[in-house]
């Protein structure tokens, strides 16, 4: 067995359950996992090839993230953030090229089951404690209301990894099944919609790749283009206008929508800066009246939420708008031709169905460019690929 899988093994492994505890945690663990596994491939002959196609329009959209620091509002914050993801993009697609150079074995799949299984079983014991072993590992010895929020970390990070597993061939079918019954349960039990709407969507995706493989990879590479391109401009017709309906935190969604849409029409081809999301003018501003009156938000109840509630928190919950808001048309078509070229690569059900997850999160929950989750992205994508590339040697 290739020592070079050790270290994504291991992170496999621990990752979902180390995530339950402390999101955070997930960065360091990924850029530890790749560097053994280039330091291991290293060690036994291996050099880098040449990167593939899908590689150089993430490099050109980080290039153009750095650029437009010119214009940013906080110049350091755009530079520190390209410098990190341009370094774990580096190591992921190094790792990613020393693991298609070693032999096929079914180890990363036994790790990713592995590491949902015990992160399934921590974090419905979490829930289930009112948040016990989340309090336990801060000193709390009173879990606040708050602690529960975090949970929804694990819960996308679980939902993003979970096709991985279900779909792993190398695996026995009743462990399959069994992990996916078990992370689906789970997922609805915990907090966080988008983690929910992600495992249906992966599963879901999965049973379609396997049955229309490279119709499945077409609509996904479709669907995601035409989404980055066009949701900005779609936003308009699409939102609803009667939100007193939606629990809160999903009106509270539509407005920051409503409201980085209509910032993106005033620079939209260079967009603000790289990271300008937390720092667009107005954007710590309250809904008025009349703004919550056009959302049907009028109830006593309502306006007393939205009193506390800002236009757009740190950024919009939203790939798209993020991409379009700060870098404008070109990271747009940027981020566009990467995520189809991404989306046409997957060739497992297992490939299709993290693919699918991870962008119904992203377009609905987190940054564009919050380090711990972009360092899930693309553990789930080399493992992905050592996976399929396991699949298509046997």
């Amino acid at each position: 067995m290739s020592a070079r899988l050790w270290p994504l093994a291991v992170a496999l492994a621990a990752a979902p359950f180390i995530v339950v505890l402390q999101n955070r945690t997930l960065a360091p663990i990924t850029l530890l996992g790749f560097a053994g596994v280039i330091l291991a491939a290293w060690r036994s002959g291996w050099r880098p090839a040449r990167p593939p196609m899908l590689v150089w329009p993430a490099v050109a959209l980080l290039g153009w993230a750095a650029v437009s620091a010119l214009w940013a509002p906080e110049a350091g914050r755009a530079l520190d953030g390209v410098w990190r993801l341009g370094l774990t993009l580096g190591l992921a697609v190094l790792a990613a090229d020393a693991l298609r150079a070693g032999p096929a074995t079914p180890l990363l799949a036994r790790a990713a089951a592995l590491g949902l299984g015990l992160g399934i079983a921590a974090a419905l014991f979490d829930d289930l404690s009112g948040n016990a072993l989340r309090a336990f590992v801060r000193g709390i010895a009173e879990p606040p209301a708050t602690l529960a929020f975090g949970l929804k970390n694990a819960a996308s990070v679980m939902a993003l990894l979970l096709p991985l597993a279900v779909f792993a061939t190398a695996l026995p079918r009743w462990v399959r099944l069994a992990l996916g019954v078990s992370g689906a349960v789970v997922a609805l039990l915990l907090p966080g919609e988008s983690a929910k709407l992600a495992v249906l969507a992966g599963l879901a995706t999965g049973v379609a790749a396997g049955f229309a493989p490279r119709a499945t990879r077409l609509g996904l590479a479709g669907l995601a283009a035409v989404l980055i391109l066009a949701l900005p401009w779609l936003l308009g017709a699409a939102l609803p206008r009667d939100a007193g309906a939606l629990p809160n935190s999903a009106a509270h969604r539509l407005l920051i929508w409503d409201f980085a849409a209509e910032r993106i029409s005033e620079r939209p081809v260079f967009g603000w800066g790289m990271d300008a999301s937390r720092a667009i003018p107005g954007g710590t501003g309250r809904p008025d009246a009349a703004l919550r009156e056009a959302f049907g938000l009028t109830s006593p109840t309502a306006a007393q939420w939205f009193s506390n509630a800002q236009l757009l928190p740190l950024h919009p919950h939203n790939l798209a708008l993020q991409v379009w808001l700060e870098l404008g048309a070109i990271g747009a078509a940027l981020m566009a031709l990467l995520l189809a070229l991404a989306a046409l690569a997957c060739r497992s059900p297992a490939a299709c169905g993290a693919f699918a997850a991870g962008m119904v999160i992203a377009m609905l929950s987190y940054g564009a460019w919050q380090y711990w989750w972009v360092s899930g992205l693309l553990l789930a994508a080399v493992t992905a690929g050592a996976l399929q590339a396991g699949r298509e040697a046997r």
